[in-house]
């Protein structure tokens, strides 16, 4: 049972740190418009794959998360 609220606890952690990162992302120049993102608009249509931004948020996850369990 331990191990389950250890679990919990660092899920929460990471949420919590990555809403405060998709929120400050906003904030800054470069967030949500890196060159690799695509956005299509035509007149009644708008397209946006934010393709880089998911990806550099998907590696710094990744990095958090074997750290957390480097650290377990």
């Amino acid at each position: 049972m331990v191990a389950v609220a250890k679990i919990i606890i660092i899920l929460g952690i990471v949420l919590v740190i990555l809403g405060i990162v998709m929120f400050g992302v906003q904030k800054l120049p470069f967030g949500g418009k890196l060159p690799g993102d695509i956005l299509i608009k035509r007149e009644n249509f708008t397209f946006y794959l934010p393709l880089a931004t998911c990806i550099i948020i998907s590696i710094v996850v990744s990095f958090i998360l074997y750290l957390v369990g480097k650290f377990k």
